[in-house]
């Protein structure tokens, strides 16, 4: 049990590591939302479990914890989505990788 708790916690925390990655690597709002939605799922999923593993008399408020966040998560990624949406907040697109290639300037600012 100690071992199969400990590799949980690893995988949790590898899906921590790969989510801020992809915060730091995804172009625009919507994208960043997605990769930052599923690390955080996944990764606190493992990250309980894994402690669950390592106390087996906490499981029955982790399980209750992890249906928790599997319904609330994605309602909240969907919710700054929209939010987003709504504000107009442009996208980026691959024509603006080509224009900020070609004229080395960005018109974000």
């Amino acid at each position: 049990m100690t071992i199969i708790g400990y590799f949980f916690l690893l995988v949790g925390a590898s899906f921590y590591a790969l989510g801020g990655l992809g915060m730091f690597r995804m172009p625009d709002v919507f994208n960043r939302l997605q990769a930052g939605t599923k690390a955080t799922t996944l990764g606190t999923i493992s990250l309980l479990f894994g402690v669950g593993m390592l106390h087996p008399e906490w499981m029955l408020k982790i399980l209750l914890i992890i249906v928790f966040l599997t319904i609330t998560n994605p309602v909240s990624s969907s919710t700054l989505a929209r939010s987003a949406y709504l504000a107009k907040v442009k996208t980026k697109t691959k024509k603006d990788d080509l224009k900020l290639l070609l004229n080395g300037d960005d018109d974000d600012d």
